[in-house]
């Protein structure tokens, strides 16, 4: 009865939880069972500052990341450094860890695992039945309302009555074996040392990933540690390899009227543990919570601060932080993207910008790596940020936006060493970015890519695209506009004036798609200088600068590879061969693309689709879903709403890795967790379906928005456009046709 009596205020304060979870739109719930055992590929659980892997167990040794946190280890890339794991417990009832237990049905009954996206929690319940038996049930978030807090709690009712074990550990995680030279390696180099190792980089069943022997996790070295028995505590300080320090703390909290046997401080150079010994009761439930700090250099403090950080969410308590944690998450929802009626489409919607949200942080110059917090291509920032990221979220969540056009702002002193360094003026930023630092950290077997310098007029793009949705001007004198001209200054050098031909032309080039390195004029490069070079002028009009009239000039001349004949454009110089079997087939539909956006005509639109779709067919390769979100585009500009359907359909199969839809970078292989993937998905229903384009005259529909057939309606919910929000639906009209509804809220 006493027990009971404890335990009612917390019941009290969650129940109201527990009653929303029940209510949660089912398109928000992404649920495991016992059928996803040896097919579980992980998801993670994040605020865009720190993270944690998931498991099935949901109490397993997880890897977890901060943003920008890097390894500096020499010869190899810059990678980033899995922090030690602190979402683990362990318990044992008698017979075995649980752990450590083999996954099967019958020890893991009634198995179920559900990440909420909507609350951003991740719920596993089952019967453990090894040896004795105990029901289970974890729950772990990282907080979105306090971004240096995150919290696991286990519940267990044992099915008997006797001694348990249970730990609390950080784990601290041994650098990577074997660790190759990836900075100075050729591509064949790197193929040979993977095989001698025993790997290799092939398609993998699910789950495993494909490229682990090139993408695994940076070291974090921990210089301090300690924990305190009669406290309930742990705490470390630590430095990425070469890196910047960081620190996590713990605070334990224990079932108030259990029976501790003991509790020890267990320290290795592998694991920091509190290890406790209890009694327990038939049919009782007691819950264990572990409350966590992190923190890394410029961003919160030490040990000390994480311990102090920790020790007060213990004391403020869990119903409490969840709820301002779940509180949070809502507000994030209030912009939303709705579908009337579909439901697949409705949920993969919703785990994109779940992916996405988990990403972003507020009031920083952290742009996102391109697979997130994880060590999936290194943690470098490509122009999946600024292409794929930025416009997805730039009219749900501006302020999540803004962190990435701040950080090429932040890092314009590396993109002019950059530059100098290939004999060009202004900005040339890096292919790969290091995210703290803005340095090149391109592998040198893809070295050629320095010569994908489409990056630097998909920056500028970006930058212009920010001032067109806010109106901010003063950011525009200060941060944007520097970005710029220091771009457009890049693209004057850069060009070739072909004076028999009266053109402006741009050699040496890497299309995007990268088979064909070393090729002049590529289409989509060309005119996205073009384009680069007609914002620097309009930019300069705004900040009171001279514009320097050879952008223009380069502008207006800029060559744009077009077959006559067949009224269509090249994807580059017609002298150069279009023979490679690659992942796009084509780079047509990008010129089609939202921040591109080519002008052209119907005709010349068509026959660029039906190009890019005779190519992808006759020489692509497990399409990149790059590729495979740009038709669904491609397919809204050209009003085909069957085809809008298919695409949008295509872009379920074979990417969504279950049980969590963690988009791969194709169908066949597990290279996954690429955000620009996601983002792609999303930006195929804000300017795709909607036709809606960002541009001086406001934000408007480009061409007539569409709804696949049998779709009622689509709704961009809570759009923010310089200093207004909007709900802007899609819906049938009378005759049957779709019309934008546009509601000022």
């Amino acid at each position: 009865m006493k027990l009971r009596t404890l335990l009612l205020p917390w019941l009290l304060m969650l129940a109201p939880l527990a009653m929303a979870q029940a209510a949660t739109d089912p398109s928000f719930l992404l649920i495991a069972t016992a059928r996803n055992f040896g097919t579980y590929f992980p998801s993670y659980l994040a605020n865009g500052y720190f993270s944690t892997m998931t498991s099935v167990r949901g109490t397993e040794p997880d890897r977890a990341y901060m943003v920008a946190f890097m390894d500096y280890t020499k010869g190899d890339i810059s990678r980033p450094a899995a922090i030690p794991g602190w979402s683990e417990i362990d318990y044992n009832a008698g017979a075995g860890w649980l752990n450590q237990t083999q996954l099967n049905p019958k020890a893991f009954a009634n198995y179920s695992q559900t990440l909420n996206m909507y609350d951003g929690t991740l719920t596993t319940r089952y019967r453990f039945t090894y040896g004795k038996t105990t029901d289970v049930r974890v729950v772990t978030f990282v907080s979105e309302a306090d971004p240096h807090l995150a919290a696991t709690r286990l519940e267990i009712t044992p099915q008997f009555s006797g001694k348990v074990q249970l730990q609390f550990p950080f784990r601290i995680w041994s650098g990577h074996q074997p660790r190759f030279p990836i900075a100075t390696m050729t591509s064949n180099q790197m193929i040979d040392a993977v095989i001698a190792s025993g790997q290799n980089l092939n398609n993998k069943p699910v789950p495993t990933p494909d490229r682990a022997p090139v993408w695994y996790p940076g070291t974090t070295l921990v210089t301090d540690d300690g924990g305190d028995t009669q406290h309930m505590t742990l705490w470390l300080d630590g430095h990425a390899v070469n890196g910047l320090t960081m620190a996590e703390a713990a605070a334990i909290e224990l079932p108030r009227g259990l029976k501790i046997e003991s509790v020890k401080l267990e320290k290795t150079s592998d694991k920091l543990s509190l290890d406790v010994v209890a009694d327990v009761r038939q049919g009782v439930t007691y819950t264990f919570t572990k409350y966590i700090a992190a923190s890394r250099q410029d961003w919160g403090g030490d040990a000390k601060a994480d311990l102090a950080l920790a020790t007060k969410a213990r004391a403020t308590g869990f119903g409490k932080l969840l709820a301002r944690h779940v509180a949070a998450w809502h507000k994030l929802w209030q912009a939303d993207i709705v579908v009337d009626h579909d439901e697949a489409v409705q949920r993969a919607l919703h785990s994109d910008l779940y992916y996405l949200l988990s990403n972003t942080t507020v009031g920083t110059a952290w742009a996102m790596g391109a697979c997130a917090l994880t060590p999936n291509y290194a943690g470098h920032v490509f122009w999946d940020s600024d292409s794929w990221d930025f416009p997805a979220l730039l009219l749900l969540h501006p302020e999540r936006a803004k962190p990435i056009v701040m950080f090429r702002d932040r890092t314009m002193g590396p993109a002019r060493a950059q530059a100098a360094h290939y004999g060009w003026k202004g900005l040339m930023y890096p292919w790969e970015s290091d995210p703290q630092k803005g340095t090149v950290v391109t592998p040198n077997f893809a070295s050629g890519v320095h010569r994908e310098i489409h990056l630097d007029a998909d920056i500028a793009i970006a930058q212009w695209q920010y001032y067109l949705a806010t109106g901010d001007l003063a950011w525009l004198k200060q941060h944007g506009w520097p970005v710029i001209r220091g771009i457009a200054e890049f693209w004057k050098s850069r060009v070739t004036f072909d004076q028999a031909h009266d053109r402006y032309e741009i050699l040496h080039v890497t299309s995007p798609d990268e088979a064909y390195d070393d090729v002049p004029n590529d289409t989509f490069t060309n005119a996205a200088a073009a384009k680069a070079l007609r914002i620097a002028t309009k930019a300069a009009a705004l900040v009171g600068a001279t514009p320097d009239p050879e952008w223009a000039k380069i502008a207006a001349k800029m060559y744009i590879p077009f077959d006559q004949k067949a009224q269509r454009h090249y994807d580059f110089d017609p002298s150069v061969p279009e023979d490679k079997i690659t992942w796009f087939g084509s780079t047509l539909a990008w010129l089609m693309y939202p921040n591109l956006d080519l002008p052209m005509s119907p005709t010349v639109r068509r026959n660029d689709f039906a190009y890019q779709l005779q190519a992808l067919e006759t020489h692509g390769d497990s399409p990149n879903e790059m590729m495979m979100v740009m038709l669904t585009v491609a397919a809204a500009e050209l009003g085909d709403a069957q085809d809008v359907g298919n695409w949008i359909h295509r872009n379920l199969v074979g990417f969504l890795k279950p049980p969590f839809n963690v988009r791969t970078e194709t169908a066949d292989n597990n290279a996954g967790y690429i955000l620009a993937t996601s983002a792609g998905f999303v930006q195929s229903f804000i300017y795709g379906l909607s036709g809606l384009r960002i541009d001086g005259k406001g934000l408007d529909a480009e061409y007539a928005p569409i709804l696949p057939p049998g779709w009622k309606s689509v709704t961009l919910k809570d759009i923010s456009f310089r200093g207004k929000h909007y709900d802007i639906t899609i819906k049938r009209g009378a005759d049957g046709k779709a019309r934008l509804v546009r509601k000022e809220l």
